[in-house]
């Protein structure tokens, strides 16, 4: 089959041609339908050789959507031709965070090798891809594959974000996004529908602050030495309830601690590097910094839930798989506005 795989350290992705995969016991094996283009994979492949974490060739893709093609030994609940999407943290599935679903926060994982599709272990971009375990799939109840994919991911990870500051978004409350990309795009549509809170979102490209206009942002500001006090100008100087940085590069970070409100939440969930001083004096009073990571299963299922009941769609454009390597140097020069999708088998 052929797969999109990073080989080289600091070399552009390649499609190669590896073998086909077969379900062990307790596996399942997926035909791709499609599979998400993300800026982490960027990062990773941004990482220099002597903190390199994962074993090479690497396949790319820890968004995925496909139809299970073959069952492994002892897996019910499924059957040949089920839609499904991939829940990428995978976790050993017995520690209380896994009992709870929460494997993204799984005690164990490290201890025992388990790394998530395309950050470790063999990803999506691929024409088939083993899943390790029945439970890490969900069905797609009816959704587009190429609609579904980036919720796995670009979904999922700014809904578990949003969730733990819902209580402080209410009516007269502000929510700033930083970086309006793949995921902060989802995040305004996420905040509209959960909230009724007032969006401000940030960016330093004018298509992407068109795109978060379109998706339902209150005001679209450029991400700029002068975004602070803007922010600040537009909330009467009280600042924000919610910042939700989804850059964490040290300007964007710096952003939001300089908008957060008395009691208000930074959530930093870019990797970019940025970093925020916590203690007295540092931020307003009693501001709450965090920096979250994917989401759980039950989130999945409720974010899917909301696409289902149309409060949230990402914006998408589709290449095949010997183009993903185009698609990864558009996504690195900033001109893929919204979520690349890969049709392995399109």
């Amino acid at each position: 089959m052929k797969a999109l795989q990073y080989r080289t350290v600091g070399a552009a992705p390649e499609v190669v041609t590896v073998p086909d995969p077969e379900p062990g016991p307790g596996q399942v094996l997926l035909k791709v339908t499609a599979a998400g283009v993300c800026h982490s994979d960027i990062a990773v492949m941004s990482w220099p050789a002597e903190s390199f974490p994962y074993e090479l060739p690497l396949t790319l893709g820890h968004e995925g959507v496909g139809t299970v093609a073959a069952l492994g030994a002892g897996v019910s609940g499924l059957e040949e031709g089920d839609s499904v999407a991939v829940y990428g943290p995978w976790g050993c599935g017995t520690c209380a965070p896994c009992a709870q679903g929460k494997e993204n926060y799984c005690l164990r994982a490290d201890e025992l090798g388990i790394r998530p599709p395309g950050l470790g272990a063999p990803g999506s971009m691929a024409e088939y891809m083993l899943v390790d375990d029945s439970r890490h799939l969900v069905p797609i109840n009816g959704l587009d594959p190429v609609a579904a994919v980036p919720l796995t991911d670009a979904g999922l990870t700014p809904y578990h974000a949003i969730k733990r500051s819902l209580p402080k978004l209410v009516p007269g409350s502000t929510a700033v996004v930083i970086g309006t990309g793949g995921l902060g795009h989802v995040a305004i549509q996420l905040l509209r529908a959960m909230s009724a809170t007032r969006v401000i979102a940030l960016d330093v490209s004018e298509d992407k602050l068109a795109l978060a206009r379109t998706v339902g942002a209150h005001e679209a500001i450029l991400s700029n030495a002068e975004a602070a006090g803007k922010v600040k100008e537009l909330t009467g100087g009280i600042g924000a309830e919610a910042v939700f940085d989804f850059v964490g590069v040290q300007p964007t970070v710096d952003i939001a601690g300089a908008v957060a409100a008395i009691e208000g939440d930074v959530t930093i969930v870019g990797i970019g590097g940025g970093t925020l001083p916590v203690g007295f004096g540092q931020q307003n009073f009693e501001v709450s910094v965090t920096a979250p990571y994917w989401g759980s299963r039950g989130e999945l299922i409720e974010v899917l839930d909301l696409a289902r009941a149309g409060a949230v769609s990402v914006h998408t454009e589709t290449y095949s798989l010997d183009d993903a390597p185009l698609a990864y140097e558009r996504l690195h020069d900033g001109k893929i506005n919204g979520r690349a999708v890969i049709l392995p088998n399109g």
